[in-house]
């Protein structure tokens, strides 16, 4: 097993792999930090567990658009597709608030 130490949106994260899959992870966190980062700095959203499920869900349609040829998302655009993300934004936005509430 190799170790790799990375960095995500400025935190550094010590992450385990197998021998040989360095590149390939390597390449995921900084698709990964890219993609949260712009997230960070055009929606002004707060909170890392936040852009994370927001990039989690981008991260996933894209997959699904790309994986499924025939599906839910296929008939949907790039576009139509942000608009579903932003939706499920505002939904976890709403659920996430008054949950910080309590506490």
């Amino acid at each position: 097993m190799s170790q790799l130490s990375v960095n995500i949106m400025e935190q550094l994260y010590t992450l385990s792999c197998k021998e040989g899959e360095e590149a390939p992870l390597q390449q995921a966190v900084k698709y990964l930090d890219g993609k949260m980062s712009s997230i960070r700095d055009a929606e002004k959203i707060r909170g890392n567990d936040r852009i994370a499920v927001i990039a989690a869900l981008g991260i996933a349609a894209e997959l699904l658009a790309k994986k499924s040829p025939v599906g839910s998302l296929t008939d949907l655009t790039v576009s139509e597709i942000s608009q579903q993300i932003a939706v499920m934004h505002d939904v976890l936005d709403e659920a996430l608030t008054a949950q910080e509430a309590l506490f």
